[in-house]
């Protein structure tokens, strides 16, 4: 019990380097941790279920013998080991497997289960189509709109271009005011400031853009044979008549 002496060897030697003996403690104690868990293991008590199984698999993989009432019965009548069953051995050769029931859950439950995960399914599907085709429907919604102002902008066009050719024609033959106000093209912002008690604007405005391009088409043709669709005028209403035909602008489209 005497204490060593800090100036001999055996002091010296040791490994005093700072922090080693807390890692050595913590190994230390991993390794008592295993070998109690190791422990533990071994000493463990097997519960009801797990000796019930264990038995019921050694039961299961060992052959039936002479001392199962079945089997000697089915010896009496004829049967063999490994034979299949039937008189004209069209039966099976191996016995019926258990299916052993852990849970406890109902019968019929798994069943249940199954059927409310493909209704589940089934609405998910429904929700997908659904979606699909309101996505379709604004699609060609989206669609539809976008033909009609493509026309609308087109028809807008058409009926400038006509207002131009009405305002031209009707200035070669010295006619200084339109029939109707809309009939030329808008003045500029000035002379719009005077006009703007003419009832013939108020009226205009109630007429659309497609009502419009009709009745000056059908003026131009009428006043001037001038078709604009082809862009010609033409000597009379005989010339008119016989070489462009009213229906010519579904051609021009």
């Amino acid at each position: 019990d005497e204490e060593e002496d800090y100036m001999s060897d055996l002091f010296i030697q040791q490994d005093v380097r700072p922090g080693l003996p807390m890692v050595r403690r913590g190994e230390e104690g991993l390794l008592r941790k295993e070998k109690q868990k190791e422990a533990n293991e071994k000493n463990r008590q097997k519960s009801l279920k797990e000796e019930e199984k264990e038995r019921r698999d050694l039961v299961l993989r060992s052959a039936l013998g002479n001392e199962n009432k079945g089997f000697a019965l089915l010896q009496k009548m004829g049967y063999k080991s490994g034979q299949a069953l039937g008189r004209s051995g069209e039966g099976i050769v191996e016995p019926i497997p258990l299916n052993i029931k852990t849970g406890r859950s109902g019968l019929g439950h798994e069943e249940l289960k199954k059927r409310k995960a493909e209704e589940k399914l089934e609405n998910y599907r429904q929700k997908l189509h659904m979606k699909k085709q309101a996505n379709e429907q604004a699609a060609d919604q989206f669609r539809v709109r976008f033909k009609n102002k493509q026309e609308e902008r087109k028809m807008e066009g058409d009926l400038r271009k006509s207002q131009r050719a009405c305002q031209q024609l009707d200035m070669q033959k010295d006619i200084s005011v339109p029939k109707e106000t809309w009939y030329w093209l808008e003045p500029e912002e000035e002379d719009k400031k005077d006009e703007e008690d003419n009832d013939d604007e108020c009226t205009s405005s109630d007429l659309s853009v497609s009502e419009k391009l009709r009745i000056l088409t059908a003026y131009l043709r009428k006043e001037h044979f001038y078709c604009i669709w082809c862009g010609t005028t033409y000597e009379d209403s005989e010339d008119l008549a016989s070489n462009c035909p009213g229906d010519c602008a579904a051609d021009h489209d």
